[in-house]
């Protein structure tokens, strides 16, 4: 864990951070003192109440970007965004995703290839804006998010597998070009996560078979984590404040699960 305020004067961009895990990990990294620059599709004027009350609550500045990641030049406008209004970035998580559910033989080639540029490409590209002054500051930490589908299979889900599986050999490649320097790179592997997708999942099958909501959680997460609970935000959250402390000096390119067990199956 690091101390309060052991961020402060960095500077952090967080995309598809205007909820669910993102916004746990912008919100624990402005509890450190960063300043943060959240993302995302939404209207800005309905995100700046959330801003505002970041700002408040923990005396940081923070602000917000609206971009379409499809978009290469979205992404590099985002990055210039995030300098701009915060300064050089010391701190970036690459956490928006999209995904489709379908088999591959239905799969649309264009969700195909927005996944690709979403999950991949939009990373690998801020990725390469934010290093030269990452090495000027002496300070980095980037942070890719994967998921246990970039390490086991499942079906109707080829985009995500592949992006995901996809994100851990960038990781790699990332930590290896940075190795010896002052920034570094890791790929955190959330199991399942109670964001709102899966909530709404679970009310879904609250509806069709009658079941509670503790039921709904258990016939959910069935065969994946052992600890039969979703994983808290706050532990993945928690994971990246660790790496962005001295204790992560001397680690780089780990791909660090946090899965309830899944993966000891």
């Amino acid at each position: 864990m690091t101390d309060v305020r052991s961020l402060a004067g960095r500077n952090a961009l967080i995309t598809g951070s205007v909820g669910g895990l993102g916004l746990a990990m912008a919100r624990k990294l402005a509890s450190a003192g960063a300043n943060i620059v959240l993302h995302g599709l939404d209207d800005p004027e309905m995100i700046k109440p959330l801003g505002q009350a970041i700002e408040d609550e923990f005396g940081v500045r923070a602000a917000y970007c609206r971009a379409d990641l499809r978009e290469p030049s979205a992404v590099r406008a985002m990055v210039q965004y995030s300098g701009e209004t915060i300064g050089p970035v010391h701190i970036l998580i690459n956490n928006a995703v999209v995904r489709h559910f379908a088999c591959i033989e239905d799969f649309p080639i264009e969700r195909w290839n927005e996944a690709l540029a979403v999950n991949v490409t939009a990373a690998f590209l801020a990725t390469q804006m934010v290093l030269p002054g990452m090495r000027d500051a002496q300070y980095g930490r980037i942070f890719n998010m994967t998921s246990v589908y970039g390490y086991r299979g499942t079906v109707n889900r080829v985009d995500y597998v592949t992006t995901k599986t996809a994100i851990q050999g960038l990781t790699r490649a990332i930590a290896l070009e940075t190795a010896g320097g002052p920034v570094t790179c890791h790929a955190l592997m959330p199991g399942s996560v109670l964001t709102p997708l899966w909530s709404d999942r679970l009310d879904q099958m609250m509806t069709e078979e009658g079941l509670t909501r503790p039921e709904a959680e258990v016939r959910f997460l069935d065969g994946k984590q052992p600890s039969g609970r979703f994983v808290d935000t706050d532990s993945v959250a928690d994971v990246l404040m660790l790496l962005c402390g001295p204790a992560g000096t001397d680690m780089n390119g780990a791909i660090l699960p946090i899965e309830g067990g899944w993966l000891a199956r």
